[in-house]
């Protein structure tokens, strides 16, 4: 719920975009029934965000953008990706050193 209304969509807007009513979203969200697996893309796929984020499986909210770049990361030979890795790595040791003595 409180990402649809962060996209700024209604049950209504969203049932619409996933071919169902707003009052069904709405069973959906106070969990009075559960969606198909198909809805489940639908909906994940319209909120722009995983599945796993949208069942629970995880509280990272990773965009399409994120995924897609992770997915092209994978896809880098192992040379390349391990160097992309590393400079994540170097990244985040950084960003937590300057957390550290905030």
């Amino acid at each position: 719920m409180l990402l649809r209304k962060k996209r700024g969509l209604s049950q209504a807007a969203l049932g619409k975009k996933i071919g169902t009513s707003g009052d069904v979203v709405g069973r959906y969200e106070r969990g009075d029934i559960k969606p198909s697996i198909d809805v489940v893309t639908k909906i994940a796929d319209e909120l722009e965000i995983s599945i796993d984020f949208l069942v629970g499986k995880t509280n990272q909210e990773f965009d399409k953008k994120a995924i897609h770049r992770l997915e092209l990361i994978s896809e880098l030979p192992d040379k390349n990706k391990e160097f992309v890795l590393n400079m994540i790595d170097m990244a985040l040791r950084d960003f937590k050193a300057k957390q550290a003595y905030s």
